[in-house]
């Protein structure tokens, strides 16, 4: 039997374990290699702890080497044991929210050439030769300017790696609008309402119409372990975050089941959502 491997490129940490946390753990407990490519240490990121206030980037600027730490309790949550970032630790720095000055530091993903950064992304794709590759959609998401130069840089290095290794099929996360509806509805009465102020579940910017979703990965086995991970990244992810208020009100859905837009590559069970990436 082959081995299954499967890559994700990721911004920052916590962003691996927000949109696909469960569907890591899910296959690394089933036996497959799970990598995980990081493409910053997140410096910019808000600090949610106030004790460590002082690590901010307009201080000590030390978010970043705490956020490392934050990383590995995570994943070990997860269950997941290879993890890199691209270039090396530090290579790329967090670049802030679009049309901030940070995007302008000449250490920001959001200048690096595509092309170096890519041909540093093909060396790892070359050498754990995956199946599957995750990744963001064109938009980053929701815009976030590393998101978007890590959609760009991934589908780069798949092109330039594709002469030794062709991935099979590439995949980004998203939300199916039912599922948000779901819950805008549902929360709109509601003190705790982690849709507060959205009236058109469309003006969400990581919605996506059902019937384009190409996969619905099961993985509410793990939706604890991705709790645990969300509590790894202490300073980023807030305990009252939409995810946990939905899942304390709607189930193990909104944690332990995850959507993606398949991107390349064939489906492979003949179902209108396949439940399997490797199908």
């Amino acid at each position: 039997m082959i081995a299954r491997r499967l890559l994700l490129v990721h911004a920052h940490p916590d962003d691996e374990t927000i949109t696909c946390g469960a569907t890591m753990a899910k296959y690394a407990a089933e036996g497959a290699h799970v990598t995980l490519v990081t493409c910053t240490l997140g410096e910019e990121g808000e600090i949610l702890v106030p004790s460590l206030a002082g690590l901010a980037a307009d201080q000590a600027d030390q978010l970043g080497g705490y956020r490392i730490s934050e990383l590995h309790r995570a994943l070990e949550a997860l269950g997941v044991t290879d993890q890199r970032f691209l270039g090396g630790t530090g290579r790329y720095r967090d670049s802030g929210m679009m049309g901030t000055p940070q995007n302008d530091h000449p250490r920001a993903f959001w200048r690096a050439s595509v092309d170096v950064a890519a041909a540093e992304l093909a060396s790892i794709l070359v050498e754990v030769r995956p199946q599957v590759v995750i990744t963001y959609d064109p938009d980053g998401l929701y815009g976030h300017p590393d998101h978007i130069q890590a959609h760009r840089v991934t589908m780069r290095a798949i092109e330039l790696a594709a002469d030794v290794w062709r991935v099979e099929k590439v995949y980004f996360p998203s939300e199916p609008r039912s599922l948000l509806a779901r819950g805008i509805e549902q929360f709109a009465t509601s003190k705790e309402n982690p849709f507060e102020g959205v009236r058109d579940v469309d003006a969400l910017p990581f919605v996506t119409p059902d019937e384009k979703l190409g996969a619905r990965i099961d993985a509410s086995a793990y939706a604890l372990a991705k709790q645990a991970a969300m509590r790894a990244h202490a300073t980023q992810v807030d305990p009252g975050t939409w995810l946990h208020v939905l899942a304390e009100n709607l189930g193990v859905e909104p944690v332990g089941v995850e959507y993606f837009i398949r991107a390349v590559g064939e489906g492979g069970n003949g179902t209108a959502w396949e439940d399997d990436l490797f199908a």
